[in-house]
């Protein structure tokens, strides 16, 4: 069973940078817009390999 990986569990702990977004090698995390206009990663589980380099390079998580 795969463990998708998991960008943040509330808003306050994504930045909004993109770097998850542009690191994926499936194009499986988009950027959406939330009501206030503020963009957040959202994963297609159905594109995700989980090789994890979406949290590996994200500024706020601890590694």
């Amino acid at each position: 069973m795969l463990h998708y990986p998991i960008l943040y569990k509330c808003k306050t702990d994504c930045c909004g940078c993109t770097s998850c977004y542009s690191i994926c090698p499936r194009k499986a995390i988009s950027m959406v817009e939330d009501e206030e206009g503020f963009e957040y990663p959202q994963i297609d589980e159905s594109k995700c390999v989980c090789c994890y380099k979406c949290i590996n390079v994200c500024p706020i998580k601890e590694h």
